[in-house]
Parts: C-alpha cells; sequence; structure tokens
C-alpha cells in the first residue's frame, strides 16, 4: 500500500465520512450552499482519490439559505445490501435558533441513482447511523436547545430507526456531554466496547477528536483520559491545523484508519487564514493495551505523510503544477469541477448549445441574492492558484457585468469585471466586498474578447487582462485574498475559497457573456 501525503483531499472538502465495502474506499464531503450537495470522492489505494460525482444533484435546491448554511455532516454507512447516507439540511441559525431537517438517502451503488430523502426529524445536526450486530439501525446526532438560558449544545443522543416504517422510534438516549463542545458523533463496536468518536473543541484552531466507550450500547460511556486523540491545538505552527471531525474505517488487512478534517493557513501580518477552507486527511490509528483509540506513532498531531513498514515515502519538494483545462465542448456543464450555488443553473442561463465552443452565461441576480445568482465555481486547492478565462462580452449598462471572480459568500468576495458607464464606455473594474463593496478606478478596453487572469499567492491576489492575442497587463493593485476565509470577521463561516466565472444582468433582459475556456493551474507552496 503507498504512503499517503495529507491532505488526500485539497481544498475545500470538510466534514469527512469514509466507508469500505470490499476494496473500495469512498469519502463523502460537506458542501453547505453549493450545488451539487455531498461531493463523493473513491480510491482502492488510500493514498490517490478521484472526485465521481455527487448524492444530491437533480431536483436538489437549497435557494434561500444562509451562508454556510445547506448541508452539513454528510455521513456514509453499507448496510442491508445498500449505500446509506444521512446528512442535514441547515436551513436557518440565527443566533439561538437553528432551523434543521435530517435526511436519508440509500442506493445500491455509490453513483445512484439515490432514493428520495426520508425525514430523520430536526431534533439537531450531525446525524451518523450505528448498524448493530442485531440488525439494528441507530442514529446518534447533536441535540441542540434554542432556549437562551441553556447550553445550546444539550448533548450526543442516540434514537433507533425503523427502516420497514422509514421513520424514528421518537424516544432519545442521552449518550454523552460535557462543557465543552461536542459534535460529529460516530458509533463503533469494536471487541466488547461500543466507542463514541467525538468532534470536539468547535470547529476552528481549538478542534479535536476524542472519544468515549461503554460496555452496553446504551451507555454510560467514559471518556478518554487522555485530552485528545488527534488535534493540533497546541501546535500553532503545524502545517495541519484545524485537525478535527474524524470517522474512523478498516482495511481489509485489519489496519484502522481515521479519515478527518484539517486546514493549511496562510499568514497575513502574523495571523492565521484558512483561505483554502477545511480539507480532508488520512491517519493511522490502533487500540492500545489500555484500549484506547490512539494515533500509530505516539502522540495527538496529525500526520503529513502517513505510510505503512513496506510503503515507500515519495518525498518530491518540487511537485510539478497540476492544470487543466475546460473548453466548455461538453453538451451540459462538469457538476465535477464546477459547483454553483445553492441550485444548478438552468440550460438556458449556462448554455452551452447556443455558440457550441463556448459557455453562454447569462447575467442573473446580485452577489448578494441567495436566489439566482449566475456563476460557476471551482475549488482553489493550493495557497498558488491561478484562473485564466476567455471572454467576450459587451455590456451596455453599469447594470451588466461579467469576469472572473475569487468567491467565499456573499459578504466576502473579489471580482474583476467587465462593465460599462457613459463615462468611460466599456471598461475593466475590480469591484470587492468585505462587509461593505468598494471599487477601483476604471480600465478602459478594446472591443473584443479578453483574456482575464486572477493569481493567488498566499493571502495576495492579483488581476491581469490582456486583448485575445496579446501581452498581459497587470491590473494595478493587490486585493486581500485573506479576508475570503473561514478566520475572517465575527461571522460563523465554514466553507471555502473558490475561483470562478459570474455574470450580472441586473435589470433582468437576457443579457449574456460567452466563454471560451477556463484554465486552472495550482501549485503546491508554503505560505506559512
Amino acid at each position: 500500500m503507498p504512503a499517503l501525503r495529507n491532505p488526500i483531499l485539497r481544498g475545500f472538502n470538510p466534514d469527512p465520512s469514509i466507508l469500505r465495502v470490499g476494496s473500495d474506499y469512498y469519502i463523502a464531503t460537506s458542501t453547505f450552499e453549493y450545488h451539487p450537495a455531498v461531493r463523493l470522492h473513491h480510491s482502492t489505494d488510500l493514498a490517490h482519490w478521484s472526485a465521481i460525482g455527487h448524492a444530491l444533484e437533480v431536483g436538489f435546491d437549497l435557494r434561500g439559505i444562509p451562508d454556510s448554511g445547506g448541508v452539513w455532516a454528510p455521513s456514509l454507512s453499507y448496510a442491508d445490501g445498500l449505500f446509506w447516507l444521512a446528512f442535514s439540511v441547515v436551513r436557518t441559525m440565527d443566533g439561538d435558533d437553528k432551523d434543521i431537517d435530517n435526511y436519508l438517502v440509500t442506493a445500491s451503488s455509490m453513483t445512484g441513482p439515490w432514493s428520495e430523502p426520508v425525514h430523520l426529524g430536526s431534533r439537531g445536526f450531525d446525524f451518523s447511523f450505528f448498524h448493530d450486530a442485531d440488525g439494528t439501525h441507530w442514529i446518534v446526532g447533536v441535540q441542540w436547545d434554542h432556549r437562551p438560558e441553556h447550553p445550546s449544545f444539550s448533548g450526543l443522543v442516540l434514537e433507533q430507526y425503523l427502516p420497514d416504517e422509514q421513520r424514528t422510534a421518537g424516544e432519545t438516549t442521552l449518550l454523552y456531554r460535557e462543557e465543552g463542545l461536542v459534535e460529529g458523533p460516530n458509533l463503533y463496536r469494536i471487541g466488547d466496547w461500543y466507542y463514541l468518536l467525538i468532534a470536539a473543541g468547535g470547529t476552528g484552531w481549538n478542534h479535536g477528536v476524542t472519544i468515549a466507550r461503554s460496555r452496553a450500547l446504551h451507555g454510560p460511556y467514559e471518556r478518554d483520559p487522555r485530552e485528545a486523540v488527534l488535534t493540533t491545538r497546541d501546535a500553532p505552527g503545524h502545517p495541519l491545523q484545524k485537525a478535527g471531525h474524524g470517522e474512523l474505517v478498516q482495511t481489509r488487512a485489519g489496519d484502522w484508519l481515521l479519515v478527518h478534517l484539517a486546514s493549511r493557513p496562510t499568514l497575513h501580518l502574523g495571523e492565521r487564514y484558512s483561505t483554502l477552507g477545511r480539507e480532508t486527511c488520512l491517519q493511522r490509528v490502533e487500540i492500545d493495551d489500555a484500549g484506547w483509540l490512539r494515533l500509530v506513532g505516539g502522540g495527538h498531531h496529525a500526520k503529513v505523510v502517513v505510510g505503512w513498514e513496506d510503503a515507500e515515502v515519495e518525498d518530491d519538494p518540487d511537485p510539478a503544477p497540476r492544470e487543466w483545462v475546460d473548453d466548455f465542448d461538453a453538451p451540459v456543464l462538469d457538476s465535477v469541477r464546477w459547483s454553483t450555488l445553492r441550485g444548478p443553473l438552468p440550460p438556458a442561463t449556462a448554455d452551452l448549445l447556443a455558440r457550441p465552443g463556448w459557455l453562454a452565461l447569462r447575467g442573473g441576480h446580485s452577489p448578494a441574492s441567495v436566489f439566482d445568482q449566475s456563476m460557476i465555481l471551482t475549488r482553489v486547492e493550493e495557497h498558488e492558484a491561478e484562473l485564466e478565462i476567455l471572454i467576450d462580452s459587451d455590456p451596455r449598462s453599469p447594470r451588466e457585468a461579467a469576469g472572473v471572480i475569487a468567491w467565499y459568500d456573499r459578504a466576502g468576495w473579489i471580482w474583476l469585471q467587465v462593465t460599462y458607464d457613459a463615462e468611460n464606455g466599456r471598461h475593466l473594474r475590480v469591484v470587492q466586498r468585505d462587509g461593505v463593496s468598494a471599487r477601483s478606478a476604471p480600465i478602459v478596453v478594446p472591443d473584443g474578447p479578453l483574456r482575464l487572469r486572477a493569481s493567488l499567492a498566499g493571502p495576495r491576489l492579483t488581476f491581469a487582462w490582456a486583448e485575445q492575442t496579446g501581452e498581459w497587463r497587470e491590473v494595478p493593485g493587490v486585493f486581500p485574498a485573506w479576508t475570503l476565509s473561514d478566520d475572517h470577521g465575527p461571522r460563523l463561516r465554514f466553507t471555502g475559497l473558490f475561483l470562478g466565472v459570474r455574470a450580472d444582468d441586473l435589470d433582468g433582459r437576457g443579457w449574456r457573456a460567452d466563454i471560451d475556456y477556463a484554465r486552472m493551474r495550482f501549485v503546491e507552496a508554503d505560505h506559512r
């Protein structure tokens, strides 16, 4: 088995859930407000992973939900010859209140088709299934308390699921609670023990994985005497920060692995910013002589390179850049490569037939909308990244604009746009939003198609433009990519940085911009 190098899923791939069926390994990750929902990945050797699609795509719509709401913490399992996928949809998250719906979908194949969702109630979030050896099925999850005088995270609860009736039993057992935040629970039966794996300390720099155990399913559960099985909260210089939210999987050889999230921050003025979001990692674990889960090799810090005794560890200090190009020659948009906000773009909005070989992107709502934005986005996987497009755009109003964008959420984005006003004619501007909007001075450009480029270098973002066959010209200014991160500002933010293409038509007259190609390039670099 080859050594693996963390993160195994780079860029925004949080809350990983792992499953092995035969010789195939699968990971599902959270997608929050992005469409398609619940990203699925596959591997046969644990070191090399590929995205194979999404579980929630056709007919799934999240329009109206808030930023960082949507689909949280999907959890995979396998029972009765079916793949089971539990997930939460967070519809509102205002103050003490959270409106949450939990669902189950099943399929005979990981690539679907997936069943219609079965509603599992609205008690809390981070629900997962435990299938006991006696054939019973159980749900364990976070119980939310909306009352302001009570702790919101009111414990981890267990409830039986009745598959023949497609409903929960309605009665819960409180399995575990402590003063700090505990969430992301998963149950396992290993030997004579039931183990409750727990995400502790919140999703930020204090994140970690701990464990509790019991001889009986319903408890009582005894907490691990150690502070954490896995964390980097005490190692601020470690390359894998925020390590936590884990699940276990056993290999065919009997080894145990822990999948977990972590972040690779970049530095700005000495402060850490996780612009890439939370990524997916794997660690080797074992049960020690006292019956507790421990990292193989000791300690509690995440390892960047994880190997087996007979594995060859590849040490490549200067990895080659990774690059892909979408020429928009396919009849439909590549939904593995591109994400959209809250729902799919209708064929008339992302039109690949109107001008063969081009994406005709019809403008939509403003960047503030939770309904019909017209934008395609791709995950940023490294701190050095570059997106280049060729755009044919002829706006005739300040309310028509299109171009390349660095996007975090509706309150945080930086956009190089081709737009128009009576004073300057067709021109370029950089418009950015960090709570409030700001616009750069205009750059008047000639008629015809333009190449636009967004370049990320750690905490900094720059832009350039060129005529179709001309030399590149830098757009004045260095822009704050570090603001496009979980860690900037007072708001709860759970996603990551995307680069993409957007078009606005604020008059709703059907105006469009045509995109000939999009070229994405990543270079691994340490920006700590």
